[in-house]
């Protein structure tokens, strides 16, 4: 039978013409030598070009990564040799190595050495580690040299082509050939040695468009191969699969089966001619190098062929056709997640066919191994044959210990009985695409499943939906179908196809938004890898992330609930481990089941490192204040008490932080969270506790201005001012009546020109003074500027009624701190609105006595002329309690005794009334001159 190995096209990149492409051991990087002179890195997982090098403007025709020392190699017709670092781009050698064109380099797989064929009919051996020297020269051959490859299997040998249609042998340690291989008619371009240690095989392809296979032990030719139409440019046997394959000036690409030399299949991707191909160790991938660019594709499937008996715990695998298997009970106790389980593996024998899938059967008993379309089934113990046909598919029954089914076509399906045939199934569709086993038979269509009873074949329903793999629990009452993009999770009954023949045994119970690469059942627990490398569980429908793998090329193979551990394996079949307790799945699986008594019997048993995990999940079941309980993540329970509105857990909670810990801004916006639900409850003592731990001044501001807490706005404005928040100072002190303090605050914070609008309106005493300032600041920027600003000591007729002001403001002094109750807000209201200056003028007119009341009491027990400040500005206030005349230099200080009284009439009776003479021109006029001279306008309109 054929190989049945899919092939995908994962990188497609158009380029110059590429003479030779390699495989990086460890990374996702195809290397490209072109034609031009350039050297190409893409990466295949994005299909991008990762970095390029202009090696020089001779073509390229051989490179080849170091990837021991992160370097690669190029040879190029200038007869160089470069090596460059790939991952900082720098070149680190570069010397002449040929008197002609460098063919090919080939790197030694262990020693520091470099192998480099010419057309000069030579070949060297170069040493890295001593600075590149030529440690050995051969020569033998009577044409160019076109390639050279070490032995595998002996690495002191290796053997090189040569256009003078021989093959020779040669010795690291000789400079002479051991043998020479003759049977091409024309030059030989490229060779490869057998990967394994089985075969003595030797590959060759030559201009007579042949390959030959050679048996380098009795030197002769075993095997040639023909269909190529043209000089076959480049040969190699698989290091991972059964193949061998072959590139050629015709364009195509020709896939040989190993063993029967049988030719598989042709690529074809119209890119001109092939130049190149390579492979790389552990992996299913080949690059090849086209006239016109590089391609890479994979054969077979990326995951390694494995299985584990989670009964008996233990795992076989196949490395080629040989099978292998190791116990994992008891030898990854004292493992580190994510390392390497130590296994002794024991060879169980070698297999007919190429193993493409192993699958043990529903008890461990039994294991099948299927490959080339045909299937074997084996004992467990021992590999003793027990049964074999052929088979597109072959999938186990979850029932019977020898209950199996085969796709024989792409229509017809088999069923068989304790080995033996026993039924025969033709489902209605246009083709059958995949067969799936478990608790019944799946047959996948185009676009839809249908299942079918084991026992007497009949068919139970249709499901619109076409899933990659589908799983069944233990107790086969739960299935898993896992698609593209989704999971669907469905509960099965059989009871329902007896009750009612229209009755749907299946129905869904969850869609799950992810991409299943493989998993297992544990109980109603479903554990899975992910195709990003996430180990993660659904139960509930919630997917829950057990950790992240940091290799993405683990395989998930299973979960061993004796060792509490889940395993996965790479393409070179290293094990590793995850620690995953299984009473934490039964406890998930108990609470989904509303069984909570067992729940909480389990829960007892799980160490308290597990609990923070349990919480979560409780909580996104529903259970909040279980989880509250349960939980032992400080956040966790922080959040969960804010939700369930238990204010004072939240609050024990932050209360209970270390010292330490209460300076990051974490710590504050968790008291910000509970004062917002404090205050949402009406909790105002606990919403100004949290305000004040967490320094929110604001929410202070507010909750002190709602309840009129004139001692908690004193406080919060001296704290405002030692945290420099100005503006929440400024309010508290306005609101507090404390003028002066909201001026000298003004002037301290260098807004002078507010200083003086609000001196204008609360503090006229004060105008004086904030506009000497304000000239002072302004003649820096300014002088004409400064000289327009009118003082009203020297320019009266320019402040209307401004004695009154001072009038006014010494009444405001001496009334500010009175209590208003809150039962009079209807009356007093409205009195916020008056003009206290017109108002005062008018109560004058009328012949009221207008003298100042002392206030009946302080709101604050306080003596007027106390601030309330703390003492750098008490001080700094106290220091300026009177303005300085300009003119004669006395004090004029605003206080009860100061005849204001008698120069009201006056005022009344002359409003053009000044103190001192009146400048000639206006402050229009002074205006105007200044625009004219800073900016050259003369336009009086301004």
């Amino acid at each position: 039978m054929p190989l049945r190995l899919e092939i995908k096209k994962k990188l497609s990149a158009r380029s110059d013409r590429v003479k030779c492409v390699d495989l990086h051991p460890q990374e996702s990087w195809v290397l490209s030598a072109l034609y031009s002179g350039n050297v190409y890195l893409w990466d295949i997982e994005t299909a991008s070009l990762l970095k390029s090098w202009e090696v020089c403007d001779l073509p390229v025709r051989s490179c080849k990564f170091i990837a021991r020392r992160s370097h690669f190699v190029c040879a190029s017709d200038d007869m160089h040799i470069r090596v460059y670092n790939y991952n900082t781009m720098e070149k680190v050698k570069e010397y002449e190595a040929h008197a002609d064109y460098i063919r090919y380099v080939e790197i030694h797989p262990s020693q520091p050495l470099l192998l480099s064929s010419s057309d000069d009919m030579s070949i060297k051996l170069w040493n890295w580690e001593n600075n590149w020297e030529c440690t050995t020269s051969y020569e033998g051959h009577a044409h160019y040299v076109m390639m050279t490859r070490f032995n595998c299997k002996d690495t002191n040998s290796f053997a090189s082509a040569s256009l003078d249609r021989s093959i020779k042998v040669w010795g690291l340690g000789s400079a002479q050939p051991h043998y020479t291989l003759e049977g091409h008619e024309r030059g030989v371009n490229c060779l490869d040695y057998y990967p394994g240690g089985d075969k003595p095989y030797l590959i060759s392809g030559a201009d007579d468009k042949t390959v030959k296979i050679w048996d380098y032990q009795t030197k002769s030719c075993i095997q040639t191969l023909q269909g190529h139409s043209n000089n076959v440019c480049a040969v190699l046997f698989h290091p991972s699969l059964p193949v061998l394959v072959s590139a050629s000036e015709d364009g195509t690409v020709r896939i040989w089966h190993a063993t029967t030399y049988r030719a598989e299949t042709t690529l074809n991707y119209g890119l001109e001619r092939a130049w190149s191909i390579a492979a790389a160790q552990n992996s299913n991938s080949l690059a090849i190098g086209y006239d016109e660019g590089t391609v890479l594709i994979k054969m077979g499937q990326d995951s390694p062929v494995s299985s584990l008996d989670k009964h008996m715990g233990k795992l076989v695998w196949a490395n080629n056709n040989d099978i292998l298997t190791a116990s994992l009970r008891g030898v990854s106790a004292d493992c580190v997640d994510g390392q390497r389980v130590p296994l002794v593996s024991k060879d169980m024998g070698s297999c007919e066919i190429f193993p493409q899938q192993i699958q043990h059967n529903c008890n461990g008993r039994f294991l099948v191994v299927c490959g080339d379309g045909e299937y074997i089934i084996y004992t467990s113990q021992a590999l003793r044959n027990k049964a074999f046909g052929s088979a597109l598919d072959f999938v186990w029954s979850a029932i019977g210990t020898g209950d199996y089914a085969i796709r024989e076509s792409l229509t017809l399906i088999k069923i068989f009985k304790n080995f033996k045939e026993d039924r025969t199934i033709n489902p209605n569709l246009p083709a059958i695409e995949k067969i799936f086993g478990g608790g019944c038979l799946g047959v996948k269509g185009a676009d839809c499943i249908c299942f079918f009873n084991w026992n007497d074949g009949a068919f139970l329903c249709k499901i619109d939906v076409s899933p990659m793999h589908v799983y069944w629990n233990d107790t086969l009452d739960l299935v898993l179908m896992s698609c593209e993009e989704q999971m669907y999770i469905l509960s099965y009954n059989p009871d329902a196809i007896d009750q009612s023949e229209e009755s749907d045994p299946f129905e869904l119970q969850h869609e799950v938004f992810e991409k299943v690469s493989n998993g297992q059942w544990v109980g109603d627990c479903f554990l899975f890898s992910s195709n990003t490398g996430k180990l993660c569980y659904v139960v509930g429908g919630n997917i829950m992330t057990i950790c992240h793998t940091d290799n993405g090329n683990l395989h998930f193979i299973g979960f061993l609930p004796k060792e509490d551990r889940a395993y996965f394996i790479d393409r070179s079949h290293t094990v590793t481990s995850y620690k995953f307790l299984l009473n934490v799945m039964q406890y998930q699986t108990a609470v989904v089941r509303q069984d909570f008594d067992r729940a909480n019997a389990i829960l007892v048993q799980i160490p308290e490192s597990e609990h923070s995990a349990i919480a979560k999940f409780l909580e996104m079941q529903g259970y909040k204040d279980v989880a509250l309980q349960v939980s032992r993540d400080t956040d966790h329970k922080f959040d969960l008490a804010i939700e369930l509105n238990q204010l004072d857990i939240a609050k024990q909670l932050l209360e209970e932080i270390p010292e330490k810990d209460r300076e990051s801004s974490d710590y504050a916006t968790k008291w910000k969270r509970l004062g917002d639900m404090a205050l949402s409850q009406g909790n105002i003592e606990l919403a100004e506790k949290c305000a004040l731990e967490a320094s929110d001044l604001p929410c202070l501001l507010m909750i002190y201005t709602s309840n009129a807490n004139a001692e908690g706005l004193h406080s919060l404005a001296n704290d405002a001012l030692t945290k420099n928040c100005l503006n929440v100072a400024f309010i508290a002190f306005l609101l507090l009546g404390k003028v002066e303090a909201c001026l000298e605050l003004l002037v301290n914070a260098k807004r002078i020109p507010e200083a003086a609008m609000f001196a204008r309106t609360y503090l006229p005493s004060q105008i004086s003074r904030v506009v000497k300032l304000w000239k002072q600041d302004l003649s820096n920027t300014s002088k004409k500027a400064a000289d327009a600003l009118a003082d009203p000591e020297q320019y009266a007729n320019l402040f209307p009624d401004y004695n009154i002001a001072l009038k006014v403001e010494a009444m405001f002094k001496q009334n500010r701190n009175m209590k208003i109750p809150a039962s009079e807000y209807l009356s007093a209201k409205d009195d916020l609105d008056l003009d206290l200056i017109e108002s005062f003028k008018a109560r004058l007119q009328a012949g009221e006595d207008m003298t100042p009341p002392v206030p009946a009491d302080n709101i604050l027990g306080q003596d007027d002329d106390d601030l309330g400040l703390d003492d750098d500005l008490s001080e700094e206030i106290s220091a300026q309690p009177a303005l300085t005349n300009m003119e004669d230099d006395s004090a004029i200080v605003v206080d009860d005794d100061d005849p204001l009284e008698d120069n009201i009439d006056d005022d009344l009776k002359d409003p053009s009334l000044q103190k001192s003479p009146a400048p000639d021109t206006s402050l229009q006029d002074e205006a105007d001159d200044i625009l004219n001279d800073d900016f050259n306008d003369d336009d009086d309109d301004w």
